[in-house]
């Protein structure tokens, strides 16, 4: 994915509102996944949204407009200005919607970065650095972190339990991996003794 075309402006923030999942229906809904804890007040009709699209896609450096916020069986469901027929929905699928926000709000997300951003960081465990960041995976269930080390790339899932920290001005990911992620873990098990002879009833 690439970062958005056009710069926060001056005393504002830059806040990830969402992505869009999938179309939904014929009409040209879009079925959300929320970054917000206030969807109503984000997506009221002429909220507009700044778009994180492939460079190649029809909507880079182009803005996204809500006309209508609703949810279908507790999931959220948004329409947007010239988004009218489900093929246009299917060309904003994974885009994710960003808005400027005054910089002395507190933000509703604050571990939030573009892929550039991310892309070529130190990926460092108890300090010692394992690799770097050679792109970031977005998944329908999460976001992942691919690692490129000496010995080929690790998948690190993007949760705070297993990426606690991320020092944009340092340059630097700290990860927390579990065991024999980033190496193979040694057989525990010991080999079984060898049978002895069968011990006599007399």
């Amino acid at each position: 994915m690439s970062p958005r075309a056009e710069a926060p402006r001056p005393g504002t923030t830059q806040l990830r509102v969402a992505r869009l999942v999938k179309a939904h229906g014929l009409k040209g809904a879009l079925k959300l996944e929320l970054y917000t804890d206030d969807p109503e007040r984000r997506f009221q009709p002429g909220a507009t949204f700044a778009l994180q699209v492939p460079t190649s896609s029809d909507w880079h450096g182009k803005t996204l407009e809500v006309r209508e916020l609703r949810f279908y069986n507790g999931h959220p469901v948004a329409f947007f200005v010239g988004v009218d027929d489900r093929s246009a929905a299917e060309t904003l699928v994974k885009a994710i919607l960003w808005v400027d926000q005054d910089a002395a709000e507190l933000p509703e997300e604050k571990d939030a970065w573009y892929d550039h951003q991310l892309v070529g960081l130190r990926a460092l465990r108890d300090g010692v650095e394992v690799g770097r960041v050679a792109r970031v995976d977005h998944l329908p269930a999460q976001d992942l972190l691919a690692i490129a080390t000496d010995s080929g790339e690790v998948l690190v899932p993007f949760v705070a339990a297993l990426v606690p920290s991320v020092d944009i001005a340092a340059g630097t990911v700290t990860l927390t991996p579990p065991p024999g992620l980033f190496e193979e873990l040694p057989d525990d098990d010991p080999e079984p003794p060898a049978a002895g002879p069968a011990a006599s009833d007399a």
